[in-house]
């Protein structure tokens, strides 16, 4: 028989601090505690925990600043950084496959969001729904704001590997939010809708209604979608028909 090894107590405690980091208790850029407040919590010793985080540290998770403490790495994924989603955020003719992607993770942000969102993140997702700036000529901040109420439902959703890739995807949704603003800026009643929208994904999740919440959060991207879709006929139309005008013999 095999001897059955036990774990070193680093191992332990290393394992505890990426369990913090995955499931965002420790956020990506986040400072870590001192040593000593951390080696409290633990009920370890300083030279263990030390040891835990050089472990950490070879792993790629976080770094140290000389005489500035531990951080935890900003990209914890390649998926932040991957040239071709980058391609993909830049191009005009993805931005409607990115809106196809979303009714996908939203409706499953939702779905999951009322069905084990917390009292707490209900409330603080209301707030964020509440705190969403009107309609301004500052559509970077405006994206920022609507990233982060999504992101803000991820997190209501307690799936882990949700929550991670909408934060490690937050940018190039964020400008596709930003693109589909600009765009839609000009349409009567259009901002106005979405804003229904929204506060009908967040009223089936204070529900407790995981069905309506994605129901809610697909009925507002296929808005946004067959508005977008309206328009570029709308353009297409008019440019042909300045084509038309340009090669017409003049009398």
């Amino acid at each position: 028989m095999q001897r059955i090894q036990s774990k070193k107590l680093s191992d332990v405690i290393a394992e505890q601090l990426e369990g913090m980091i995955l499931d965002g208790s420790l956020l990506a850029g986040q400072k870590l505690p001192p040593e000593r407040e951390l080696a409290e919590n633990f009920a370890v010793s300083r030279p263990s925990l030390r040891e835990a985080i050089q472990k950490l540290e070879a792993k790629g998770l976080v770094y140290r600043k000389q005489g500035g403490g531990t951080f935890v790495k900003r990209k914890l994924t390649a998926m932040v950084a991957d040239p071709l989603l980058e391609m993909i955020a830049t191009r005009p003719e993805t931005q409607f496959d990115l809106l196809e992607f979303r009714h996908a993770l939203e409706g499953m942000a939702a779905y999951y969001a009322a069905l084990r969102g917390q009292p707490e993140e209900c409330a603080a997702l209301k707030r964020a729904l509440d705190q969403l700036p009107a309609e301004t000529d500052d559509k970077d901040a405006e994206a920022g704001a609507v990233s982060d109420f999504y992101l803000l439902m991820a997190q209501a959703s307690h799936n882990i590997v949700l929550q991670h890739v909408m934060r490690s995807l937050q940018p190039m949704l964020k400008d596709n939010i930003q693109r589909n603003f600009l765009v839609l800026a000009n349409q009567p009643g259009v901002t106005e809708q979405m804003s229904r929208h929204r506060r009908m994904i967040v009223d089936a999740i204070i529900a407790q209604d995981p069905e309506q919440a994605r129901q809610a959060s697909y009925e507002h991207l296929a808005y946004i979608e067959e508005t977008l879709l309206n328009i570029n006929r709308q353009d297409s139309r008019m440019q042909r028909a300045l084509r038309r005008i340009e090669v017409t013999p003049r009398g």
